[in-house]
């Protein structure tokens, strides 16, 4: 296997875009899977407070995890879009817009984290609340993390559907990558609309696959680089 690294070439990009998209997955998984696992106690908001004041660093890593892996999908899909344009321009700024909403929300979600643990904090300015409310309003704080995590999942999940569409179309990648895209897609936006409606449908985990074998193909096959270069050449001609 030889790579170009050329930063022009199409090699380079999907190995970027492999190496960057690998460095998102454990970031998600330790925000939104471990750390949650570690603090969250459904239903206990005394108990909560409990574990997020005894694990206080790992809850703060995870909010810091979160905002990195959100910044770091801009640099995802800014570089996927250098490698897809070509098949579909305007789908393919699509899917960058797409991203693009999803991160300030993240960002701006971290707060209500950041505002759990400043109830909890025991600063003077609060002594006027029991310790029983401050958890309560701690507990709420993270409830609405959560829906705001349903919010940002659906431009998470709704990036996937034009990524897959460009995938499809492009044939210099399979098919069938395109294919798990998309039903990794329709699994987050099930999560987030379910979770809307009151239901917890929790699919997600599981259709998310796609990203994964996605990932890994960039990493291990990268792209057909002559049908690449002749969907760069056909764009060319239409201009």
């Amino acid at each position: 296997m030889t790579v170009n690294f050329d930063q022009g070439s199409p090699q380079f990009l999907a190995r970027l875009a492999g190496v960057l998209y690998l460095l998102v997955v454990p970031t998600g998984i330790f925000s939104l899977i471990y750390v949650p696992s570690q603090v969250y106690v459904s239903g206990d908001p005394s108990a909560t407070a409990e574990r997020i004041l005894a694990s206080e660093t790992l809850f703060r890593l995870g909010i810091v995890s979160d905002q990195i892996g959100s910044l770091l999908m801009i640099c995802v899909v800014l570089v996927l879009y250098k490698l897809l344009r070509h098949v579909n321009k305007d789908v393919a700024r699509l899917m960058v817009i797409l991203v693009v909403i999803a991160v300030p929300i993240v960002l701006l979600n971290g707060v209500n984290q950041l505002g759990a643990l400043r109830l909890l904090s025991g600063s003077s300015s609060l002594a006027p609340f029991a310790t029983e409310q401050l958890e309560a309003l701690a507990f709420h704080f993270l409830i609405i993390q959560k829906y705001g995590t349903s919010v940002a999942f659906i431009f998470w999940g709704g990036w996937l559907l034009p990524l897959g569409y460009l995938i499809i179309r492009s044939g210099f990648l399979p098919k069938f990558v395109g294919i798990l895209l998309l039903i990794a897609a329709l699994g987050y936006l099930a999560d987030s609309f379910g979770s809307f409606l009151g239901f917890d449908v929790g699919v997600g985990i599981y259709t998310g696959w796609g990203e994964i074998v996605f990932l890994i193909w960039l990493l291990v096959r990268g792209v057909d680089v002559e049908k690449w270069q002749v969907r760069e050449y056909g764009a060319a001609r239409s201009l």
